[in-house]
């Protein structure tokens, strides 16, 4: 049974989706702003923030493919009921972490709960709604989800500036709860019969190859380049990389068909997914840092400094998603992030004289723009650009990339900017280093809108059938 957008059971259904994902990108945008109270508590130093971070993001990368194949297989609403027990019991056993290493492997355990949970959720809205209904729910699920990205650093601030960092992971059990209950009641099960068989020989390339270079990228500036651990988990890295590569060209059931690369807009999406993201997990790190350390913002004024983006893209998203599905995804695709490039040029402003009126807010309001054009017609376009029975597999490949995007932003942008390995989170060495990283950011944000505009064209259909 297929759900109308505008019916009361498509709207409950829709809601079930966004609050599972939203639950996973509230986590994931809410734990920068706890970072410095998480590093006063467990003296974590800037590497160890990385890896609360990056632990995420490497197990969600690594297994979301798999997890969205898991979805087509099995079917999405199954899979994304496991995933909300797995988060909820991976969010406990972060808020409960009596040190930096626990909380790290937890957030490991969450990633690999999100990677079942997220893909399902898109996976789910792309399958249970009328076709002509899609793209506007897909907006919607968009900007919503969206949203919580932005919410999450006000929540955030608000829990850790009046309890403490962990209930940013202890009210998890409560939303998959209510997310739980929802989606048993009013989403239809939905899957691929055709599905493909597990990858699991793609799947550990994929990790050790993210793995290896995560950890050599992180590590190198504190350990030394020439480090034996450093070097090996970099030639690792490379290494399992380029088997992932050899292995999807082999194996009967890859879990992501090259050949589907071969399709224009899809390798179009894919391309501009990560600089787009690239740029807005570079964001979202340094500026909560940069806001919290060196303007000395409380969490809570950190994250409610953010809060102008959430009525940008509440509004925004849904007329972008419409906008995409009227006149075609190249348009909203190519401005989008170029505003947004705007926007992160004029974050490189924001140092220790910075007022918030005259400097943080203009910034805030342009990149809420930008992003509000971005967001939904991307996601629209991923998932658009395969057929129905590969909506799982779509929905991760459009989330290993946005999140693997994510995951070298934390670890490289640091770096180029010459801020990993200072020491100290905070004064003036990390305020020139934020500059430096808010200037590289725009350049890279600026390219996905560049990609989007050379090979975006079309409507919201599939080139052609994806086999």
């Amino acid at each position: 049974m297929r759900l109308r957008y505008r019916s009361a059971r498509g709207r409950l259904a829709l809601i079930a989706s966004i609050v599972g994902s939203g639950m996973a990108f509230v986590d994931a945008t809410a734990v920068n702003v706890a970072l410095p109270a998480i590093d006063a508590d467990l003296h974590t130093g800037f590497a160890g923030l990385q890896w609360i971070l990056n632990g995420y993001l490497l197990a969600l990368a690594s297994l979301v493919l798999p997890g969205g194949s898991l979805g087509d297989r099995y079917g999405r609403r199954r899979v994304f009921l496991a995933g909300l027990i797995g988060f909820a019991a991976a969010s406990l056993l972060c808020g409960l972490a009596p040190t930096a290493g626990v909380l790290i492997g937890a957030r490991v355990l969450q990633g690999a709960a999100a990677a079942l949970l997220v893909p399902a959720s898109l996976a789910m809205v792309q399958g249970a709604f009328e076709p002509d209904d899609r793209s506007e729910a897909i907006g919607a699920w968009s900007g919503l989800s969206g949203l919580s990205t932005i919410v999450g650093p006000l929540l955030g601030g608000w829990l850790v500036d009046t309890i403490s960092w962990r209930l940013v992971f202890l009210i998890n059990p409560l939303l998959a709860l209510a997310a739980g209950v929802m989606a048993w009641r009013w989403m239809p099960e939905s899957k691929d019969e055709s599905a493909r068989r597990l990858d699991p020989w793609g799947t550990l390339a994929v990790a050790a190859g993210l793995g290896g270079t995560v950890f050599a990228l992180i590590e190198g500036p504190e350990m030394g380049w020439s480090h034996p651990t450093v070097f090996l988990s970099g030639l690792a890295g490379v290494a399992g990389l380029a088997a992932f590569v050899v292995i999807e060209q082999r194996v009967q059931d890859p879990m992501l068909p090259l050949g589907f690369l071969r399709l224009t807009r899809f390798a179009g999406v894919t391309l501009a997914t990560v600089p787009v993201y690239f740029a807005l997990g570079g964001v979202m790190f340094l500026l909560a840092l940069q806001l919290q350390r060196v303007l000395e913002y409380s969490a809570l004024a950190a994250g409610a400094s953010l809060a102008p983006v959430t009525l940008i893209l509440l509004v925004l998203s849904p007329l972008a998603g419409r906008l995409a599905s009227r006149v075609g995804p190249r348009l909203p695709m190519t401005a989008g992030p170029l505003i947004a490039s705007v926007a992160i040029a004029m974050m490189s402003k924001i140092d220790a004289h910075a007022t918030y009126a005259g400097t943080v807010l203009p910034a805030v309001l342009v990149f809420g723009l930008g992003l509000g054009f971005t967001v939904a017609p991307l996601t629209a376009t991923a998932m658009a650009a395969l057929d129905d029975e590969h909506a799982g597999l779509a929905s991760g490949v459009s989330n290993a990339v946005t999140r693997a995007a994510q995951l070298l932003a934390i670890s490289v942008l640091p770096l180029a900017a010459g801020i990993a390995g200072i020491g100290r989170v905070g004064g003036e060495a990390f305020s020139e280093g934020f500059a430096r990283a808010m200037w590289i950011d725009a350049a890279v944000m600026s390219v996905g809108g560049i990609i989007a505009f050379a090979t975006i064209r079309g409507p919201l259909q599939p080139d052609r059938r994806a086999d």
